[in-house]
């Protein structure tokens, strides 16, 4: 909890707002998505998808996965827990719609399921888009199918899996993933191991999304190490999350941004 409260502090004073940002392409996204203050009633189905979850008091068996196939912690939690420590906040949730739906991207691949809280806010930004959602624990992906299914969401696949092993096995060479949201294995580890292995994926357009980039020290040198491979050109770095973008006709530039 120290290191991010000082991490999140180094954030603050270098982070910016629109006004700094002289590159028309993210002065764009910052201005039209990140702060879109209207409302959108896309909002209200995932504030009622969150608050069913919160609501829910029964408990299942979670099981989590290490980098590999071994089992490393199985426990019995209830829904609700979860939903409150694990899940997306509401707030992120929105941004994460924003987000989808002002890039429109026809591919979406998200690793680390959970409930399905941000899997909703992905689907609705564009319900025209193919969602590929992984997740380890077969409990967990079953009440987020079921969850899915509820809320009439249909424009997305579950896959329970081993992230390593699906992204392994399944033919990248020849996939496009237009938008990639990696929440699944927050370790320095498995982070870069999923960045190398779906590179093969990618487009000019294409957009990645790493969840929690100041967790840990190690998810800090993670992140330090994305920024600067050389098929990578522009990165935001909203605290939570940093966006990642491989446009070709972009100068290489690192941006801090206050959302």
């Amino acid at each position: 909890m120290l290191f991010q409260i000082k991490s999140y502090l180094k954030f603050l004073w270098h982070s910016k707002n629109e006004h700094a940002v002289h590159s028309p392409f993210v002065f764009h996204l910052i201005t039209k998505c990140f702060y879109d203050k209207k409302p959108k009633p896309e909002y209200e189905v995932l504030k009622n998808y969150r608050k069913s979850l919160l609501e829910n008091k029964n408990t299942i068996e979670v099981t989590d996965f290490g980098t590999g196939s071994k089992v490393f912690k199985s426990n019995t939690r209830q829904i609700n827990k979860i939903a409150k420590t694990a899940g997306i906040s509401p707030k992120r949730a929105e941004l994460l719609f924003r987000i989808t739906n002002y890039f429109q991207p026809t591919t979406i691949l998200e690793i680390g399921t959970s409930l399905g809280l941000a899997t909703s806010a992905l689907a609705l930004g564009n319900p025209k888009t193919k969602i590929i959602t992984l997740e380890g624990c077969p409990n967990t992906m079953a009440m987020a199918k079921n969850q899915l299914q509820l809320y009439n969401i249909k424009n997305v696949e579950c896959i329970t899996t081993e992230f390593n092993d699906y992204l392994q096995i399944c033919n990248l060479q020849s996939a496009t993933c237009n938008l990639i949201y990696f929440d699944g294995n927050h370790s320095k580890k498995a982070t870069l191991e999923y960045f190398e292995l779906l590179l093969p994926t990618i487009t000019n357009d294409s957009v990645w999304i790493f969840d929690d980039i100041h967790w840990s020290p190690q998810m800090e040198e993670a992140w330090e190490i994305i920024k600067i491979h050389p098929k990578v050109n522009v990165t935001i770095d909203t605290f939570q999350w940093g966006l990642v973008f491989f446009r070709r006709e972009q100068p290489k530039e690192h941006f801090v941004i206050r959302v």
